[in-house]
């Protein structure tokens, strides 16, 4: 394989994705972050970094001509980002909206790939 010839949008999305994972994992052992005068724990910004991931993968496989996997990415982005921006803002209606687009793309995908689209 020629260095041309490799795709770095999985190299980006999946960066973040391991970025996400790492701060995850990472939560019992560091102490929050403080963010703007707020200690906020790793995991939480372990789903900015999800977020992030998920919504440059939608706009990288978008480009690509790839819609299906697009839109995939663009759901569950679009809920992981309201997930983060619902505690964020200090609204409760964000995350119930973020709760149930990711609760209702996993729904979707599931029923589709059950059905052997």
């Amino acid at each position: 394989m020629n260095v041309r010839q490799v795709d770095p949008a999985p190299l980006v999305v999946g960066g973040f994705m391991a970025l996400a994972g790492g701060l995850f994992l990472a939560e019992p052992f560091v102490e929050p972050i403080p963010v703007g005068g707020t200690a906020v724990p790793v995991a939480a910004l372990s789903f900015v970094a999800l977020a992030v991931a998920l919504d440059l993968g939608a706009l990288l496989f978008y480009w690509q001509g790839q819609r299906t996997a697009a839109t995939a990415h663009g759901v569950a982005g679009l809920g992981w980002t309201l997930l983060v921006l619902g505690p964020a803002l200090g609204s409760g209606v964000l995350w119930f909206l973020g709760l149930a687009v990711v609760i209702g793309g996993a729904v979707f995908l599931f029923v589709e790939v059950y059905r052997g689209r």
